[in-house]
């Protein structure tokens, strides 16, 4: 078994090998199959990334939720305090380049919600076990936040992400769904 550290680093090797055009596919079809999970339908507000390579796609997940009429909220990211607020996007002018290239909402321009008030988040991560059980970026963001959130969690992935086993920590939480090409994985 490897420690986290070295799993996130193969992960991104391997994810850095699917080709742009399989990326777009793997990314549509894991999106499509989002559309019709019972947790996507009834959602209201949706927390999400605006993604980047190699996370699938959330560009046009936001675009979904909009055209259908839900509430969408990104990411804030305070690293000083190494905590995440999520403020409403209503377009992608509303977003601004940050640390590491990352895509975060302008706040000026947005609006706060409290975890409450979001539905259904999709968690971002790295590597999953099927336990539901997620290898995220590093920054331990989204496991604090997950401790004061009580909503639907998913989770989306490429085959290549969902891995046997990895250390389980106090603080890591299992999200509810993980969506692949493949399956839909409802951990226990």
């Amino acid at each position: 078994m490897f420690d986290k550290h070295s799993i996130r680093n193969k992960m991104k090797e391997t994810l850095s090998k699917i080709s742009k055009p399989l990326y777009e596919d793997y990314s549509y079809k894991i999106a499509s199959k989002l559309y019709k999970e019972e947790e996507w339908v009834q959602a209201q507000t949706v927390g999400v990334t605006v993604s980047r390579m190699p996370e699938v796609d959330t560009y046009q997940i936001i675009r979904k939720a909009w055209e259908q009429g839900k509430q969408v909220v990104v990411p804030k990211c305070y690293p000083k305090e190494k905590k995440l607020s999520f403020r409403i996007l209503t377009e992608f002018s509303q977003l601004e380049s940050v640390y590491y290239g990352l895509l975060e909402p302008i706040v000026e321009k947005t609006e706060e919600v409290g975890p409450n008030e979001i539905d259904l988040l999709i968690v971002p991560g790295l590597a999953f076990t099927k336990a539901g059980y997620r290898i995220g970026f590093g920054g331990g963001y989204y496991d604090r936040f997950l401790t004061n959130y009580h909503g639907k969690t998913i989770s989306l992935a490429f085959n290549e992400q969902i891995i046997p086993d990895f250390p389980v920590e106090p603080f890591d939480y299992p999200v509810g769904k993980i969506i692949t090409i493949d399956e839909v994985i409802k951990p226990l």
